[in-house]
């Protein structure tokens, strides 16, 4: 059985920006040094990719702040990804990105459904592989990803020093429940 490590939205505005999670930064270094260790992981980055008008901002009804429009340093993946991972093949590129929250109309927490530029889904990109998972934000994208990947059968490990949290008495809740659930836990 192979292994894919899906990157959950490790995106600025998720790091630094109008959505700051707790546990970022520390975050993606445990990330790229998970990636460094581990030559022979097949590396996933998801993205949130919104447009101005995307329901899930409060401007428009929804809940967020305006977070990770597309094209702008906000939804850009954290530069440590390209720069200090050693391997061009593990570093975001046309095939390792997949791309979610497209649809205006549609908030879209798990990653499972997002494609990269040749339309492939983290579904079929992860398709009899194990599965390890880490990125932010813990409570939200990251949980839901897990579930999407349980529920279509695949072995999942989440690394939970590789994550980041909105909030931190609900991040540790959600470690619990996941586990209760038949995660597995690591650490990177």
């Amino acid at each position: 059985m192979s292994k894919t490590l899906l990157v959950v939205d490790c995106q600025y505005d998720f790091i630094d920006g109008t959505l700051a999670c707790g546990g970022a930064e520390a975050a993606v270094e445990k990330i790229v040094g998970y990636i460094n260790a581990h030559p022979d992981v097949k590396v996933l980055y998801s993205a949130d990719w919104h447009s101005p008008r995307h329901c899930s901002f409060t401007k428009n009804g929804g809940t967020w702040p305006v977070h990770c429009v597309a094209e702008t340093h906000g939804a850009a993946i954290h530069e440590a990804f390209s720069r200090d991972v050693l391997r061009p093949e593990q570093r975001p590129g046309n095939a390792t990105v997949c791309r979610k929250g497209t649809d205006d109309g549609r908030e879209e927490y798990s990653a499972f459904e997002a494609r990269n530029s040749a339309g492939h889904t983290v579904e079929e990109l992860t398709q009899g592989d194990e599965v390890v998972v880490c990125g932010i934000a813990s409570e939200f994208c990251v949980r839901e990803s897990v579930l999407a990947l349980l529920a279509a059968g695949r072995r999942v490990t989440l690394l939970t020093d590789a994550l980041g949290w909105v909030d931190e008495a609900r991040h540790k809740e959600n470690l619990k429940d996941l586990e209760s659930q038949g995660v597995q836990t690591g650490r990177a």
